[in-house]
């Protein structure tokens, strides 16, 4: 199929059904919501406008992206203001006609501040309990273990997490990729897959493709986030091919952080050509500038994706999904369905 007008393409991707995998929903805090707690919970911020706030998003790398992200999350204090974000965050996604998303959260971020583990976990689940009921999309909820911090701090989180179990899909590795391989939470990882989680880790953002490789071998993930470096390494791009292992990339993330310098050299051309299990997702929407929408029509106008890819993105994103095979089918029939006519 020839490449549609971007016109046509936007409204085509506006209206596609489709999963997003790579959500951390403390990188959904708007500048709006972040004063609007910071004031009902007395807290006080370095920034006294939103403006202030968005011109502090100039930031060209990962370090310095987590430095503003950890002092936003300083206003979560309550079960209901984790509730506002996550509502929040699926009001924007359901606009982009995001049918289930599956989303990290840090807890050692807020436990490490005082609050409570279970004021996270219940107010999310509120917020995601609200979008099934009212909005129609469903949710699953991934525990972000931090790399920057120690295995035994991430085994102490995990022991805090049982009581909640029930309300998780998996755990996820992310934070400070370089300095930090995924062998340092090889212990932590087994436990995990011991209590029947899946199994997520960042690797291959700004890491070695050596990370990918212990992510796969040491790890033994279900599914990858960002693995953009794979891409260095042919044996790996095989392997990858072969497990048709998901790649949650993230184009937007990509660009602000400078893990590529423009999105028309990002490489999901070159890995669906490769025939990678790629899908597209927004990371970190209010820090990066877009949520999935704004991913998938800004990397197709830039590197020139059809329709065909773009349907397969999302394809992929449903495929690629920790959901049971019949739920999985059913979205697939709506995406078959949306591009048919």
């Amino acid at each position: 199929m020839n490449l549609a007008p971007d016109t046509d393409l936007d409204a085509y991707i506006a209206g596609l059904p489709k999963a997003e995998l790579h959500l951390h929903i403390e990188g959904s805090l708007e500048p709006e919501l972040m004063f609007e707690l910071a004031q009902r919970n007395g807290v006080s911020i370095p920034y006294d406008s939103v403006e202030a706030v968005r011109a502090a998003y100039d930031f060209s790398n990962l370090q310095d992206f987590l430095d503003i992200y950890y002092a936003g999350a300083a206003v979560l204090l309550t079960r209901k203001d984790f509730e506002d974000l996550a509502f929040a965050y699926f009001q924007r996604a359901a606009a982009d006609n995001v049918r289930h998303a599956e989303i990290f959260f840090d807890p050692q971020t807020h436990t490490d501040r005082g609050v409570a583990f279970g004021v996270v976990v219940e107010g999310l689940i509120a917020g995601m309990d609200r979008a099934k009921a009212e909005l129609g999309v469903s949710s699953g909820l991934i525990l972000s273990f931090l790399r920057h911090l120690t295995e035994e701090e991430a085994f102490a989180t995990l022991e805090a997490a049982k009581p909640y179990l029930h309300h998780f899909i998996g755990v996820g590795l992310d934070s400070s990729e370089v300095g930090h391989p995924p062998s340092k939470f090889q212990r932590v990882f087994a436990a995990a897959r011991e209590l029947g989680l899946k199994l997520c880790a960042h690797a291959g953002e700004e890491g070695p493709p050596a990370y990918v490789h212990e992510a796969l071998d040491l790890l033994h993930i279900d599914r990858m986030d960002h693995g953009n470096r794979s891409m260095e390494d042919e044996a790996l791009v095989e392997r990858l091919a072969r497990e048709q292992m998901t790649l949650t990339v993230c184009p937007l993330s990509n660009l602000k952080l400078c893990v590529v310098n423009d999105l028309k050299d990002h490489p999901v051309p070159e890995m669906l050509r490769r025939g990678l299990h790629v899908t597209l997702n927004s990371d970190d929407p209010s820090y990066f500038g877009g949520y999935v929408n704004d991913n998938y029509s800004r990397l197709a106008a830039a590197v020139g994706l059809t329709r065909d890819q773009v349907t397969l993105l999302a394809q992929n994103s449903f495929e690629g999904s920790f959901l049971g095979e019949t739920e999985k089918a059913a979205f697939l029939a709506e995406v078959d369905a949306y591009a048919a006519v």
